[in-house]
């Protein structure tokens, strides 16, 4: 019980907390990438894509984070190349746009917006679902008192417009949320999550050529 428990509130908290950052992510990154081709013909736009891909680095490193509780085992930190070590200031201010890795928590920023949108509507829908149906009796004889109430689900349905069938409708309903909040919060997750493994923690092949991905833990800034 204690493990389903703390599945669910690690599938919830993944789902529900992940879209203030994937509209963090996918605004930050739309802003920076249309400024920074924008102003590119003039120079200025060069370290405004520079700085973009570190704050994309920055956020991608937030959600490789969240990914082992998910998942259930460790992810891999792609490699990011460092700056030459005579490189000058011109150079170290544009090397967060070295590595094919950049490109990709870029583009992660804006795919992963809809389906992070997509996982915590479901999330929120089923919760709703699960605590507005079981508790259900305590005030739906209120709602089914209403004026207007005349013409409901379960008398559409043809089982008839009475108070106890329209309370016990919607408590049945509650019931089905409830029995099958954990599998379709874990199947939202996992969706989330396995766009994010896949983009985030597999360095693009020809950086895999000359470095190693190294193991996760906390984020790391740029």
């Amino acid at each position: 019980m204690t493990t389903l428990r703390h599945r669910l509130a690690t599938d919830t908290r993944y789902t529900l907390l992940g879209l203030p950052m994937a509209v963090v992510y996918f605004a930050v990154v739309v802003t920076g990438v249309a400024a920074g081709l924008g102003t590119a013909v003039v120079f200025v736009g060069l370290p405004v894509l520079a700085a973009t891909a570190a704050v994309a680095r920055n956020l991608a490193d937030f959600e490789r984070a969240a990914l082992p509780e998910v998942l259930g085992r460790p992810v891999a930190r792609p490699p990011y190349p460092a700056a030459p070590s005579r490189a000058g200031r011109l150079r170290r201010m544009l090397n967060p746009l070295a590595g094919g890795q950049a490109v990709v928590d870029l583009l992660y920023g804006v795919i992963a917006f809809p389906i992070s949108l997509a996982a915590s509507v479901v999330a929120a829908v089923w919760w709703t679902g699960t605590l507005a149906g079981l508790t259900f009796p305590l005030y739906g004889w209120i709602i089914a008192a209403l004026p207007g109430m005349d013409h409901t689900l379960p008398e559409l349905l043809g089982l008839g417009n009475d108070d106890l069938t329209f309370v016990g409708f919607n408590t049945v309903l509650g019931v089905l949320f409830a029995l099958t909040l954990v599998p379709v919060l874990r199947g939202a997750a996992l969706v989330k999550a396995s766009l994010a493994q896949a983009m985030l923690t597999r360095a693009p092949a020809r950086d895999l050529l000359t470095l190693a991905p190294e193991p996760v833990s906390e984020p790391r800034w740029a």
